[in-house]
C-alpha cells in the first residue's frame, strides 16, 4: 500500500507543522487546557485566515479551498502530533461534511462562515445511532412553518465551544439534519469531564427548541459522515503514533543507564521497533481511507473501518510503550507522555473501538452479521467520580 503524499500534500504538511510548532508547544497546550475555553481564539483565526484550514473541504465559490479529504487528513495528522486543543475535527470535518451533504441555501451560507472561522459548529449525533430513525434520541416535529426539537444527546463533541449545533433528529420514517444556535432558548449544554483534555464534550438537552431543517432525508448522508469521522480520527491517531515514536527514540538516545544510552539495550530497541511498525501501518491505512473518501466514496465505509480498527489499537499500544521507555518520568503529570496516552485512549473509543470496527468489517465483507460503525463515545467521557 503506497501511502506517500503528493508534493502538494507534503507542502501543506510542512506548512501546518511549522505553524503548530510555533503555536502549539507543550506549554501552549497546557495553557489552553487550564483555561477551559477549548481553544485559543487567536490561533483559531490564524488557522482560518492565514492557512485556510477550516475551509479545506468547502468549495471555492463559498469561500473555501475546495480541497479533498486527503488534505484534511494531512492536517489531522499534524493536529494529532501537536495536540492542538480546538474544535477543528468537530467543525471542519463533522459539521462541514454534514452540511456538504445537503443542498439547502442556509447550509451553504453557514459553510462560508465556518470556512472563515467566524462561526464554529458541531454535529449532535445520538449515542449509538446507525441512521435508523428508531435509534435517534431527539424527535423533530413540525409546528406551523418551523420545526421543534425535543430530546437529549449524552455526548456531543465540543458542544460548549461552538456557535451552532447540527442536530440529527427523528422526523418519522427518516432522520433530518437541523441547525440550532447554541444559545437558542431551550438548549441546555452541560460540560463533561473528558479523558482527552484537548477535546471538549458536553451533554445537550433540547426542550421545545425551534430549529431550521437543512436536510430532510439524512440517514444515508449520516452514515457517510460517520465513515468520514472514522477516517479522520484514524488520521489523527496516526499523527499521535508518529509523535510518540519520535519521543521514544529521542529519549532512548538521551537517557543513560550504566554509562550507556538505554537505546543500546535490546529490550528498548524492540519497543522502539514495535512503535515504528505500528506508526507506519497506522499511517498507511489512515491515508488509504482518506484516498477512498476522495476518489472512491463507495469504498469509504470499508476503508474507514479498516483504518479506525487498526489505528485505534496501534496508537494506544504505542503510547503505552512510549511511557514504558520513559520509565518513572513518563508517569508524571509534568511530562507530556500522558497527554498522548489520553489522546490515544479517548480516540480509541470515539466513533467505535477496534472491536466494533472489526465486526463492521466482517459485515461489509459478508463474513458476519456485522454492526454499524457509529458509537460516539465509549470511554471518552470520564465518570465524575474518577480521580484522574
Amino acid at each position: 500500500m503506497d501511502h506517500d503524499l503528493s508534493p502538494e500534500a507534503n507542502t501543506l504538511r510542512d506548512m501546518v507543522r511549522a505553524f503548530l510548532e510555533r503555536k502549539s508547544s507543550e506549554s501552549d497546550v497546557r495553557r489552553v487546557i487550564e483555561t477551559g475555553m477549548g481553544r485559543d481564539d487567536d490561533v483559531w483565526q490564524q488557522m482560518a485566515v492565514q492557512l485556510g484550514l477550516q475551509g479545506l473541504l468547502v468549495p471555492e465559490e463559498l469561500g473555501g479551498q475546495g480541497s479533498s479529504f486527503v488534505e484534511v487528513s494531512v492536517v489531522l495528522e499534524e493536529l494529532g502530533r501537536s495536540l492542538l486543543p480546538g474544535p477543528f475535527f468537530s467543525s471542519a470535518v463533522l459539521a462541514t461534511s454534514a452540511l456538504l451533504a445537503t443542498d439547502d441555501a442556509a447550509a451553504r451560507e453557514l459553510l462560508g462562515e465556518l470556512a472563515s472561522g467566524q462561526r464554529v459548529a458541531t454535529v449532535a449525533f445520538s449515542e449509538g445511532v446507525t441512521g435508523r430513525p428508531d435509534e435517534s434520541t431527539v424527535v423533530a416535529r413540525e409546528a406551523d412553518s418551523s420545526w421543534v426539537l425535543d430530546g437529549q444527546i449524552d455526548i456531543v463533541l465540543d458542544a460548549q465551544a461552538v456557535d451552532v449545533l447540527l442536530v440529527v433528529a427523528r422526523t418519522g420514517r427518516d432522520v433530518g439534519l437541523f441547525t440550532v444556535p447554541a444559545s437558542e432558548h431551550g438548549v441546555s449544554i452541560t460540560p463533561l469531564r473528558t479523558l482527552d483534555q484537548t477535546r471538549q464534550a458536553g451533554r445537550v438537552e433540547l426542550t421545545d427548541v425551534v430549529a431550521r431543517c437543512v436536510g430532510r432525508n439524512f440517514a444515508e448522508a449520516q452514515r457517510h459522515v460517520l465513515s468520514l469521522a472514522a477516517a479522520g480520527l484514524a488520521a489523527e491517531l496516526a499523527g499521535v503514533t508518529q509523535r510518540v515514536l519520535e519521543m521514544a527514540v529521542d529519549y532512548a538516545k538521551l537517557r543513560e543507564q550504566f554509562g550507556v544510552p538505554i537505546g543500546s539495550f535490546q529490550a528498548v530497541k524492540h519497543l522502539c521497533a514495535e512503535i515504528f511498525c505500528t506508526a507506519e501501518s497506522a499511517t498507511a491505512v489512515a491515508r488509504h481511507a482518506a484516498r477512498m473518501a476522495s476518489d472512491e466514496p463507495a469504498s469509504l465505509a470499508l476503508a474507514a473501518s479498516l483504518a479506525k480498527a487498526y489505528a485505534s489499537q496501534a496508537c494506544a499500544e504505542a503510547a503505552e510503550k512510549n511511557i514504558q521507555i520513559h520509565g518513572g518520568i513518563g508517569y508524571t503529570w509534568e511530562h507530556p507522555a500522558h497527554l498522548y496516552l489520553r489522546k490515544a485512549k479517548a480516540g480509541e473509543m470515539l466513533f467505535g473501538d477496534s472491536a466494533r470496527h472489526r465486526q463492521n468489517l466482517g459485515g461489509l465483507l459478508g463474513l458476519t452479521a456485522g454492526a454499524e460503525v457509529v458509537s460516539i463515545a465509549g470511554a471518552v467521557v470520564l465518570d465524575q467520580r474518577v480521580g484522574v
